[in-house]
């Protein structure tokens, strides 16, 4: 059967690896890969583990496997060595293995006309870096390119020193968690000038806990984009407990001069602003599926020819406000108020059982027909070029 996840044997195999991975002091990078059609597992098969929840978190830090149990794998499950990438005036980063935000972020900054110093933690990361930027190259050449962009512009090095030579700003890209951003800020809060800003690209950490161990803690904060960063324009800004207000607004001046639409977020939130809403969507779409209610196309269709289009040009609050005409929102709440005691939501998410698993990942690929990612990319990346070269238009 199709489990995205680990089984305790497989879990064992890895941890035993993985011990072995760290003794070595010449390993740069390590890779996981399985036979079958599933080359990347997204968590660990607890069933399959035959432990009950109330010896998990026994198991949690059982040395069974060598190396302090599931505690001990996760904290070396990238080797504890920090993945970074850097913008000669900027700093971008990837992660273990290379994501679409940190080269997402070198092809806008490339489109805008800077000098871009990538960090690699790897060469054999590069290719996959280089392909990202390439397949947004075409739709940033639609909407139109700075006089001074050119892919010619982009450096690759594998020395972080190096890397942020020159920089003005460093907006990191690493991996997702908490412990390896803490030291990658406490290292380059060390090595950079006195007067950058460090923003991160993070999608749900705070970054007063980011910066908690970073000797320049006032200036760093949150610049988290949309995917892909290189065509959507929101960058969600907000700081964390240390951050002053004027590298926020410093934050804020760049990216609009960068050619983004800078957020300035009210509180420092989990989640910020946009990944909130998009999160309730996403959960009421999961409860459909596992209700039996829709299907993935379903809820795709019902968004894209309707509320999406008009979303796209008004947002949700004007969306209603217009909606009622003369009366405007006004009339919205007076008349549907009540509305809202209706069970028409369910924000709680769903329990993710491996039926409903099943059911997304089957209904997606039965939508994606078989394309690869790369042309399923372009061709969203073609389609959203269109709708903001309308914006442009009629700004």
């Amino acid at each position: 059967p199709k489990v995205n996840a680990i089984d305790h044997e497989m879990s064992k195999a890895v941890a035993d690896a993985f011990v072995a991975f760290d003794q070595d002091d010449d390993l740069r990078v390590a890779i996981l890969t399985a036979a079958g059609d599933r080359i990347f597992s997204a968590g660990w098969d607890l069933k399959a583990l035959d432990r009950g929840d109330a010896q998990l978190d026994e198991w949690w830090d059982d040395g069974d496997y060598g190396y302090g149990g599931f505690a001990g794998l996760t904290e070396n499950w990238s080797m504890n060595k920090p993945v970074i990438a850097a913008l000669n005036g900027l700093v971008i980063g990837g992660g273990f293995e290379i994501g679409p935000i940190g080269g997402g972020w070198a092809a806008h900054f490339l489109a805008r006309g800077y000098d871009v110093r990538a960090y690699l933690h790897d060469p054999a990361e590069e290719s996959a870096f280089r392909e990202i930027i390439e397949t947004a190259w075409p739709c940033l050449i639609e909407l139109g390119l700075a006089d001074t962009a050119s892919l010619d512009r982009l450096h690759i090095t594998g020395n972080l020193e190096d890397a942020i030579t020159g920089a003005e700003f460093i907006q990191e890209s690493a991996v997702e968690r908490l412990e390896q951003k803490q030291e990658l800020y406490h290292r380059l809060g060390k090595i950079i000038g006195s007067d950058i800003i460090i923003a991160s690209s993070t999608s749900g950490l705070l970054m007063s806990d980011i910066q908690a161990n970073c000797d320049i803690a006032a200036r760093t904060l949150v610049g988290h984009p949309f995917n892909p960063p290189y065509l959507l324009p929101l960058v969600e800004v907000v700081g964390g407990a240390k951050t002053t207000t004027d590298s926020i607004d410093w934050a804020m001046a760049f990216y609009q001069h960068a050619g983004k639409e800078p957020l300035r977020l009210k509180k420092e939130i989990p989640g910020f602003v946009a990944t909130r809403l998009q999160e309730a969507l996403w959960r009421e779409a999961l409860h459909m599926v596992a209700n039996g209610e829709a299907s993935p196309e379903d809820i795709d269709r019902a968004l894209r020819f309707g509320p999406a289009p008009r979303m796209a040009v008004q947002g949700q609050c004007m969306a209603f406000h217009v909606a009622c005409g003369e009366g405007g929102m006004a009339k919205n709440l007076d008349q549907f108020g009540p509305a809202l005691k209706l069970p028409w939501t369910r924000l709680e998410a769903p329990d993710l059982t491996t039926a409903l698993r099943d059911a997304m990942v089957d209904g997606c690929d039965h939508m994606a027909g078989g394309k690869s990612f790369k042309v399923m990319a372009a061709d969203r990346d073609q389609k959203i070029a269109r709708i903001l070269k309308i914006f442009q238009k009629n700004t």
